[in-house]
């Protein structure tokens, strides 16, 4: 029997398993009624998958907008169709690319830079995704996108695989950035391997996965539960008396002095979170998204999950 379950799990998705099948496991192990994640990862990728339960899920745009960080294997003297391992190979080159030409094209990749979405991709044109219109063999229009590539490190190499290490901001494609890689070395190149190992403050290290879990007793399963207020610790932190909390649930305004602008998380008096507000420079406090009354902590067998 499903139950109201407020909380999130750092989970390890496998390899061959979609994000959607990954978070439909572990809602059934848990029992959670409602679930979502904060970022999908295709198939062919493993590693974090932050799962949300029930209240969790509305801070899920919140949680996607965050960094993230991975692990990639580059083939490289190959291209393919799809940009993976996965696709038709469309072309082998030689390969005559030194360490040092490697990590000098990997700087030119830092910072801010513009994308092309790959047409095998979640992105929808008219309703239809364009992974879709790909294996029909269309091709349509895509905006570069604007990213932001904070590190890019090379971590080592065999034979034509290189492996790299990439903090990136959302929206970004590992796929399209190996193949841009790769056509900057002049060899060409494919997403080989994907393994996610942070989201935001959230690190690989700290997940669980699904046949772990499935080996746990309840309680035990509970215990790897992460409560709503450790979800949103690194969020700067305002709490509100209940005066101020009944209007601030009822879509008012409170006046908080201290805050520093843009999104924090909400707390009331007792400790259970309230939702995500907005704070201005002079103090207002907007409620931006709100959680359903009651407690949300979770009960004592889960507060032994830690950061």
């Amino acid at each position: 029997m499903s139950r109201r379950l407020d909380a999130a799990l750092l989970l390890d998705k496998p390899v061959g398993l979609s994000s959607n099948a990954a978070l439909q496991a572990a809602k059934r192990l848990v029992r959670a009624a409602k679930a979502g994640h904060a970022g999908t990862l295709d198939p062919l990728a493993s590693g974090l998958l932050v799962v949300l339960f029930g209240e969790a899920t509305k801070f899920a745009g919140t949680l996607l907008a965050q960094d993230k960080e991975y692990v990639a294997t580059l083939k490289l003297g190959e291209t393919t169709a799809t940009g993976d391992a996965e696709g038709e190979v469309l072309e082998r080159r030689p390969v005559d690319a030194p360490d040092a030409a490697i990590r000098a094209v990997l700087g030119r990749f830092l910072g801010t830079i513009e994308q092309l979405p790959p047409m095998y991709s979640a992105l929808k044109r008219d309703g239809v995704p364009l992974y879709a219109l790909a294996r029909r063999g269309k091709s349509v229009h895509r905006d570069r996108r604007r990213i932001e590539i904070a590190e890019l490190e090379l971590l080592g190499r065999r034979a034509l695989e290189i492996d790299v290490r990439v903090r990136c901001s959302k929206g970004t494609y590992v796929r399209a950035l190996a193949e841009d890689i790769g056509a900057a070395l002049g060899t060409g190149a494919h997403l080989g391997a994907l393994r996610r190992i942070a989201s935001g403050p959230f690190r690989i290290t700290d997940a669980t996965g699904l046949d772990a879990l499935a080996g746990l007793a309840e309680f035990e399963r509970d215990r790897r539960l992460m409560p709503l207020g450790a979800l949103l610790a690194d969020l700067p932190r305002a709490e509100l008396e209940a005066a101020a909390e009944a209007r601030f649930r009822n879509g008012q305004a409170v006046r908080l002095p201290g805050l520093r602008g843009g999104v924090c998380a909400v707390f009331g008096c007792d400790g259970s979170v309230i939702g995500l507000g907005e704070a201005a420079l002079d103090g207002a406090l907007k409620p931006l998204r709100l959680v359903a009354p009651g407690d949300n902590r979770l009960n004592s067998r889960s507060q032994t999950w830690r950061a």
